[in-house]
């Protein structure tokens, strides 16, 4: 059978689904945090700008409104260092 809500991605970060979604809220998840422990959406790159609307979406549809879905605890990306500056130490790592 097919299944049009698996080939709709929400997390491209992720490569979450509709379908995996769908079924975590089914399953009884019922905030932005819940789904972003339990599925890591929203904690790729893009730190939840492409796909937390949509589960907002998902949330309203099973009544939870937007105005009552409490975002979790955004973190800015870190920056990223490359191995030679870890292995020389503090000195090859610049602050920001």
């Amino acid at each position: 059978m097919y299944d049009k809500d698996r080939e709709i991605i929400i997390c491209r970060c992720e490569d979450l689904t509709l379908a995996d979604i769908k079924e975590l809220i089914n399953k009884g998840y019922r905030s932005l945090d819940e789904l972003r422990r339990i599925s890591r959406c929203g904690m790729g790159p893009c730190q939840g700008r492409t796909c937390r609307p949509l589960v907002q979406r998902e949330l309203q549809s099973v009544g939870i409104p937007v105005k009552d879905q409490i975002p979790g605890i955004f973190r800015p990306p870190s920056k990223p260092i490359t191995l030679g500056a870890i292995a020389r130490g503090s000195e090859g790592v610049h602050h920001a």
